[in-house]
């Protein structure tokens, strides 16, 4: 009797395995020149600073999109299937990748020309990177770096 009350407290206990996406992070600091300043953005050179490590280059900037639901077929049926589009948004968007990220502070610099030549106002920023389990604890943290450029300067993107 002991015997089958501990072969069927086995499976019971086991520990059993999540499968986590073999996704890679590009460690760096994503901008986003919002659409209402995009059209008086030429280029971006941004600078980002960690830990005393600092990295700058100009960007190379690529215009934004949102994704756009275009709904589902019968979603009561298993065969059924949703989808969506991606739409312009106005925004531009680059990257400025680092060897690595932590999570301690970042110092962010970002000069450039605007479209009529001009240099554009130095904006700075010091802000904190944010770490997420986006896939659960067991599939490990990501840590981003986000900010947004606008006219009135530079913010960390929520």
């Amino acid at each position: 009797m002991a015997a089958i009350t501990t072969t069927a407290l086995i499976p019971g206990c086991h520990a059993f395995e999540t499968a986590c996406p073999a996704i890679a992070q590009v460690s760096g600091v994503s901008l986003t020149v919002a659409a209402s300043y995009s059209p008086h953005v030429k280029t971006v050179h941004l600078k980002a600073c960690q830990d005393g490590k600092c990295k700058e280059q100009t960007l190379h900037l690529v215009p934004g999109s949102v994704s756009v639901d275009l709904g589902c077929t019968d979603g009561s049926s298993p065969d059924g299937s949703c989808s969506a589009t991606s739409k312009p948004d106005g925004t531009e968007r680059g990257l400025l990748e680092l060897g690595t990220l932590g999570e301690s502070p970042i110092d962010v610099t970002a000069t450039g020309s605007q479209a009529n030549g001009k240099p554009l106002p130095t904006r700075t920023l010091r802000f904190e990177p944010k770490a997420s389990y986006p896939f659960g604890e067991q599939c490990g943290r990501f840590i981003s770096a986000a900010v947004v450029l606008d006219a009135a300067g530079l913010r960390q993107d929520s």
